[in-house]
């Protein structure tokens, strides 16, 4: 049986679970962005959200700079049928970023909680996208099989750190820690003690 992201499960997870609620989601966000800005030695002006759910990151993203634009896709039909056009999310799959480009290079690219629940084909078609599409750091919250985490399991591909690594340094992207990676354009600016 397909995983279903429907209403039921965004009650469960994002409601009633409330992993982490909104002040541990907005540590995160500002983690994010502040990554982003250190190494474009600027204010972020674009977030491109891939598993972007019903568009969580949007509110915490635009308190901290209102004037940026903000772009979801998602696989879900209930989030984008329901928050789609107040919250400019959008319907795709993760592997259809294989050829799907629906934006210049953004500052900051998210992809969160999303990546250890595909299918490693899948995973492996869309990543080369989400490499072009980042222009600053990608944002790339993702759990190997050697974490202990709280939350969904169901669906989870239990894959080693290593083979996640692999996967990324292949595309370009250098991680710099805290699930955060620096787009293959700017790769040259990390010294060697920050990237992996």
């Amino acid at each position: 049986m397909q995983k279903q992201y429907d209403e039921n499960y965004f009650q469960h997870w994002y409601r009633r679970g409330d992993i982490g609620g909104p002040q541990r989601l907005a540590r995160k966000v500002a983690l994010a962005v502040s990554c982003a800005e250190y190494y474009l030695e600027r204010p972020i002006r674009s977030v491109l959200d891939i598993g972007c759910g019903e568009g969580a990151w949007r509110a915490p993203l635009l308190k901290l700079r209102p004037k940026l634009r903000y772009l979801g896709f998602d696989s879900s039909e209930f989030a984008i049928s329901k928050y789609g056009p107040r919250r400019n999310l959008h319907y795709a799959h993760f592997g259809d970023f294989a050829r799907l480009r629906p934006c210049p290079p953004v500052d900051l690219l998210v992809c969160a909680d999303v990546l250890h629940y595909l299918p490693a084909r899948e995973l492996q078609r869309g990543l080369p996208g989400l490499a072009e599409l980042c222009g600053g750091v990608a944002f790339l919250e993702t759990f190997a099989r050697e974490d202990e985490f709280e939350g969904d399991h169901v669906g989870f591909q239990p894959r080693a750190a290593s083979w996640y690594r692999k996967q990324f340094n292949a595309h370009g992207l250098r991680g710099l820690g805290s699930h955060c990676w620096l787009s293959p354009s700017l790769a040259d600016q990390v010294s060697a003690l920050e990237g992996s």
